[in-house]
């Protein structure tokens, strides 16, 4: 632990190159309330290692730029994630058989949120600002808790799980999810309507779906509240392509959901509420 008297005494003794990590903004940032107003040493290594990181991100993630343009495409990134792996000892026990797999995983998930309009490509500023290379760093401590391993989409335990059900899924083994295969995901309960219109918006091969498609399934169900899966799903439930969901396009969903619940033996849940919202 170090108190902020002796926080600035170590400020002056580095390097200049180093006194911009010893801020008074920095100490406060990491202070927790200790008694005697000290800040842990390992927490404050740990924050300027962070910020190190962060800034040879910039310029690693700039040597992949290959237009120059401050964009990089979803091979570049690939190319970038695909380098990282040797790097990031969370990661160590993946076969190199899955690294193909892995990268797509982690690739998806800046593409579904940082490129919405699938332009096909991101702005380098857009990956820095957001926090998914925070999480990425997160790889880098050994002694990472299993719950925060969980819930980190780049984790090898995440990767393997997200990889695992789409295998489960998949039961005539031939990589690819047809609408049937994809019903019974989670306790199978989505209605045949929905899975009918992911089969209509989503790019599809020969009527089935891909890994990489269902991952930005995955992302939207999972994160439901974020702009971007509300964009997802919104486009999904506009069956008529206006722009607003009508009555008719509610409807048509929930006379699914009720005829769902009817199967599963639940109350039917009356629509006259809905009605009376659209009316």
């Amino acid at each position: 632990m170090i108190n902020f008297e002796d926080y600035l005494k170590v400020k002056e003794s580095v390097s200049p190159k180093c006194k911009d990590y010893f801020s008074a903004i920095t100490f406060s940032k990491l202070y927790k309330k200790d008694p005697h107003g000290r800040i842990a040493i390992v927490e404050f290594f740990h924050y300027v290692m962070r910020k190190v990181w962060l800034q040879q991100s910039r310029i690693g993630l700039s040597l992949y730029d290959i237009s120059g343009l401050g964009y990089l495409r979803e091979a570049d990134l690939e190319n970038y994630i695909l380098e990282m792996i040797p790097t990031l000892p969370q990661l160590d026990g993946l076969e190199k058989s899955f690294y193909s797999f892995y990268v797509c995983t982690a690739v998806r998930k800046f593409f579904f949120f940082l490129d919405p309009l699938r332009t096909g490509k991101i702005k380098i500023q857009d990956i820095l600002c957001c926090s998914f290379l925070d999480e990425l760093l997160e790889l880098r401590e050994e002694g990472l808790p299993r719950d925060r391993q969980d819930s980190n989409w780049f984790s090898a335990a995440s990767a393997l799980r997200v990889y695992g059900q789409y295998l489960t899924l998949d039961t005539d083994h031939n990589g690819m999810l047809s609408k049937a295969e994809l019903g019974r995901y989670g306790s199978g309960t989505l209605t045949s309507v929905f899975l009918e219109r992911v089969f209509q918006e989503c790019l599809t091969y020969e009527g089935e779906m891909d890994y990489k498609t269902y991952l930005d399934f995955i992302l939207a169900l999972e994160n439901r509240k974020t702009p971007q899966a509300l964009q997802y799903l919104f486009k999904i439930l506009d069956c008529e392509g206006e722009g607003a969901l009508t009555m008719f396009s509610l409807n048509f969903f929930f006379r699914a959901v009720q005829e769902e619940l009817s199967r599963h033996g639940q109350d039917i849940v009356s629509g006259e509420g809905m009605r009376e919202g659209g009316s």
